[in-house]
């Protein structure tokens, strides 16, 4: 997107957008045979065939009409095809252009109608070669040389493995059913809860989960391998978690003592935002081969049962090696990503701004707050500022994302910032939101307004330059290379005096001094900007 239009659809009102059932936010590019319709349930059955590399399956997709329709999208990335769709057992009718498929009603669907559509599908899927980064199926062994298998698909959506509603913004109100039969010397493990396990005359098992919250579609998971499982209860803020692992066999005794850390971060992120979002349908992690995942429930760990990024130091501060970066960061998802869900791929730094800096609070509950100040500092080296964060794609939705929030942090406090992340729960708890929410949402909490800094952080790449001078027994500052109205508020200090807020406009403000005050001056090391000594007046 060209970045004259990205400010101009980003400064004050970034996105128009109304509310469905479901408390889904629609964005205006939503189609009209997207939009016309509001997901209610997937029950998905699936058999993958390891040899083969291949899948079929059956997707029954229940929705309730909005308004009368008649012609609706379904999206199923190629090579996969449809066998057949059926309606009330009757075929139905549908034209397929690539990975599009419009469905056409044998009559006009009325407003408040629940019907459910069954298709089913076969073929091979995309095969993620370097996942979780690429999109698709993944048919990998474990170290002994056994079937391991599950998915990844944040990027392309689960159109790359099941024919769906391959949008951001509408998820299953009332989640889905997923039904994986495997060869019975493996284990399907899913989101949710398992219902119930059954074994058949030709050698498979069907294992059925259950999702009874709204559910992301990329979030939609299966792992296939020789797992084994045990449970666990954690005392949370609303009754006991159940949280179960599954691992595979020959990691069993490593990954029991390791993943005891669950607890602790569980309980950081219970004080820090609230209840975890997903009680009644448990919290997993799931050992699977990549890296990590967020899927929802059902934790895609590959981190190798040890601290840091696969062995790696990310933040470049000692703090990095000190706890597990994908049981962390994943872990966080569950909050932003998975029940605070951003309605378009034009505002991911909600998931990874917000889920990255809950490492540096994560950081700081452990081992104190200069310690999690630090780790942002190292995460800053990291922003590349090569392009404005919303609708571009960047990798700085995670960093520059992150340090806009810790900077709103150093602005209002622990107190009030840990209130901002619990009203941002409670208000939009299993929603689909823009950007533009979240902002009303802090501005409303904190009682400040911080629309120049999200337009500052989110739609330009330059850092913004706090300009000073010494006049007689005054301070002269203000913002420079900034957004018009740029007026974030900053911690500096003159001389040896200790911190104090002040706050600089894009026009001169002055700050009386002392006739002792010594002339130098320091910005608070927490605030990405960068100072520049002006010329005398």
């Amino acid at each position: 997107m060209k970045k004259g239009l990205l400010i101009i659809l980003c400064v004050i009102t970034i996105y128009s957008a109304f509310a469905q059932p479901g408390h889904e936010t629609i964005p205006a590019s939503a189609l009209p045979e997207q939009t016309w319709w509001n997901l209610l349930h997937y029950t998905i059955d699936i058999r993958p065939d390891f040899e083969s590399k291949s899948l079929t399956g059956i997707n029954y997709i229940e929705f309730r009409a909005i308004r009368p329709g008649k012609v609706l999208q379904l999206d199923l990335m190629q090579p996969l095809s449809i066998r057949w769709m059926t309606w009330n057992g009757s075929p139905l009718s549908f034209e397929r252009k690539d990975d599009v498929c419009l469905v056409r009603f044998p009559k006009e669907i009325k407003a408040n109608e629940v019907i459910t559509v069954a298709v089913a599908f076969e073929g091979k899927p995309k095969e993620a070669v370097h996942p979780p980064w690429d999109g698709g199926w993944i048919w990998a062994k474990d170290k002994l040389g056994r079937p391991w298998m599950s998915l990844a698909c944040e990027s392309p959506g689960a159109m790359i493995w099941m024919p769906c509603k391959n949008v951001s913004y509408d998820e299953p109100d009332s989640g889905i059913n997923l039904n994986i039969t495997v060869p019975d010397t493996l284990v399907g493990v899913g989101n949710g809860r398992l219902v119930k396990k059954s074994r058949h005359k030709d050698g498979t098992m069907t294992y059925e989960w259950r999702v009874r919250n709204p559910i992301n579609d990329y979030d939609i998971c299966a792992y296939i391998g020789e797992y084994v499982t045990w449970h666990h209860e954690y005392p949370g803020l609303k009754g006991t978690l159940d949280c179960d692992y599954w691992v595979l066999d020959y990691n069993r005794a490593k990954a029991g003592s390791h993943l005891k850390e669950v607890d602790t971060m569980l309980h950081c992120f219970e004080e820090w935002m609230g209840p975890y979002p997903f009680y009644q349908d448990s919290y997993k992690v799931v050992e699977a081969p990549m890296a990590g995942m967020e899927h929802q429930s059902a934790i895609a760990y590959g981190n190798g049962f040890e601290d840091g990024y696969l062995g790696k130091n990310l933040s470049g501060t000692s703090w990095g090696l000190k706890w597990d970066f994908i049981l962390v960061h994943e872990s966080g998802h569950e909050w932003f990503g998975n029940s605070i869900t951003a309605n378009s791929y034009v505002d991911g730094w909600i998931h990874e701004g917000f889920t990255k800096y809950l490492e540096t609070i994560y950081t700081g509950w452990l081992f104190g707050v200069e310690a999690g100040n630090e780790y942002m500092l190292g995460i800053w080296k990291r922003i590349k500022n090569d392009q404005p964060i919303l609708g571009s794609g960047s990798s700085d939705e995670y960093n520059k994302g992150a340090a806009l929030l810790h900077m709103i942090r150093q602005i209002v406090g622990d107190t009030l910032f840990k209130k901002i992340l619990h009203d941002l729960n409670k208000t939009f708890y299993h929603q689909t939101v823009n950007t533009d929410q979240i902002l009303y949402c802090m501005n409303r909490t904190a009682g400040k307004d911080f629309s120049s800094l999200f337009t500052q952080y989110l739609t330009t790449t330059q850092v913004p330059i706090l300009e000073y001078r010494f006049e007689r027994d005054s301070l002269l500052y203000r913002w420079i290379n900034c957004v018009p109205g740029f007026n974030m508020p900053v911690k500096v200090a003159v001389g040896s005096d200790s911190d104090t807020l002040i706050t600089p406009l894009t026009h001169w403000q002055q700050l009386p001094l002392s006739d002792t005050s010594p002339k130098t001056l320091r910005v608070n090391s927490n605030f990405y900007v960068t100072v520049k000594e002006g010329q005398p007046g």
